[in-house]
């Protein structure tokens, strides 16, 4: 059986809470996917900002809401430097607040590359829309690391699950 939880598609917001109300915990609500392919690099030794965003909607104030990124390429030229990947997260356009510091890379020597594969349960115990953002940085030595090197795509997945 399928259902449409989504207002395009004839279903109005009482309905809507209605329908997710009397689903099952651990159901997947909605599914939202943001990527990036473009080279994102920082000599920063805080936090900045990437341009992977993905923002959703939760249908319910109890929903969890799971935070996948995945692929492309980190990459270090430098030897004794690394990266530190944050997540972070902006609800109802209030401003990004940091939730976790998600991976660290480090490279002890030469040229070092890696991929990001990461995940967050979050409880935002809201309705309003929440965006969430990887930000990245230099940890140790100096130099320069990416937080995709062009070498493929980085994709950032939302996931509201039933509670």
């Amino acid at each position: 059986m399928s259902v449409i939880v989504d207002g395009t598609n004839g279903v109005d917001t009482v309905q809507k809470a209605a329908l997710v109300g009397k689903l099952p915990a651990g159901t997947v609500l909605q599914v939202v996917t943001a990527t990036i392919s473009s080279s994102l690099t920082t000599s920063s030794t805080s936090a900045v900002a990437s341009t992977l965003i993905a923002t959703i909607t939760p249908s319910s104030a109890t929903s969890k809401i799971l935070v996948l990124v995945n692929g492309g390429g980190i990459d270090s030229n430098t030897a004794n430097n690394g990266q530190t990947t944050y997540l972070y997260r902006n609800i109802a356009s209030a401003g990004y607040s940091l939730l976790s510091q998600m991976e660290v890379f480090f490279n002890v020597s030469g040229n070092a590359f890696g991929g990001h594969s990461f995940n967050y349960l979050d409880s935002p115990a809201t309705t309003s829309s929440i965006s969430y953002q990887p930000y990245y940085k230099v940890n140790g030595g100096s130099g320069s690391v990416w937080f995709n090197n062009n070498s493929g795509v980085v994709s950032l997945t939302l996931m509201e699950i039933a509670a």
